[in-house]
């Protein structure tokens, strides 16, 4: 069998699956109302190769963005691939999600990490998922991206999360209360990134509600980060645009309508899509 058959054959595979799960077909679903609100939004490109930690639910949770983009008339490809991250391949798509793709010095060579940062300075839009920013010391550039990496985590539990007043009206956030219950595995990171050139926090963790170390990590200098907790955040830095958040862990903390509210907003706003 040709190497293409074989390969038409798998994406039929995984979108079957995909359909399997759902319990409905994936298909291009876009609307008048899709349209104006995607904007430029037309084509995502998923990247979960892992090179520390591997989340089991990643191929779930790739399937569910699958089906988020199709519901939204969005194209979403997936790879775990390296040699897949060329500047040709990137040039095809308005965004990259890293959904848990951890340790990406460990996964990507040189020349695909450099492929991404040329992609993303001349407008590209990165979407990190939960471990995105779990030990990327490794690659320099995407830390100063990000502005902060991984000390440790939570057991699945739920906490109040805490709207940022400045960011009541963006879309991902919209509608919702200013502050309210969620359930997710949730982060400790490096340092806080509140104040930093071009970021906006739009989500804040109370940490007076949960335990936010889990025993696990308890021992091993796992450390909460106190009254500022961002757990999702944008920026605008050097040209493109980069969403994080700390949902993901599995498809409990993404499937609601909040999780897809927040997500899909996330894909629009970091195309450079018009939301308002």
């Amino acid at each position: 069998m040709k190497r293409s058959t074989r390969l038409f054959l798998l994406a039929c595979w995984f979108l079957s699956s995909a359909s399997v799960s759902a319990g409905e077909p994936v298909r291009l679903t876009k609307t008048d109302a899709d349209r104006a609100a995607n904007g430029n939004l037309d084509r995502v490109l998923v990247f979960s190769g892992t090179g520390w930690y591997r989340h089991p639910e990643i191929p779930a949770s790739n399937g569910w963005l699958i089906r988020l983009g199709a519901e939204h008339g969005v194209q979403v490809d997936v790879t775990e691939t390296p040699g897949d991250i060329t500047p040709e391949r990137l040039a095809q798509y308005q965004v990259l999600v890293l959904n848990n793709a951890n340790s990406l010095d460990k996964v990507l060579g040189e020349g695909q990490r450099d492929a991404i940062k040329g992609w993303y300075q001349h407008g590209g839009g990165i979407v990190g998922l939960h471990a995105a920013l779990v030990h990327q010391e490794g690659w320099p550039w995407f830390m100063d991206l990000a502005g902060c990496d991984f000390n440790s985590d939570s057991d699945f539990v739920r906490a109040r999360v805490v709207v940022d007043p400045a960011m009541k009206d963006d879309p991902m956030v919209r509608g919702q209360d200013a502050q309210f219950w969620y359930s997710a595995d949730w982060h400790n990171h490096t340092k806080s990134v509140s104040g930093l050139p071009g970021v906006r926090v739009l989500l804040r963790l109370d940490e007076s509600t949960f335990d936010p170390v889990r025993d696990h990590f308890k021992s091993r200098d796992g450390k909460p980060m106190g009254q500022d907790h961002p757990m999702t955040w944008t920026r605008e830095f050097e040209g493109g645009r980069f969403f994080y958040t700390e949902l993901g862990h599995d498809v409990r903390s993404l499937d609601t309508p909040f999780g897809r509210q927040l997500v899909l907003g996330a894909l629009r706003w970091t195309a450079g899509a018009n939301q308002k």
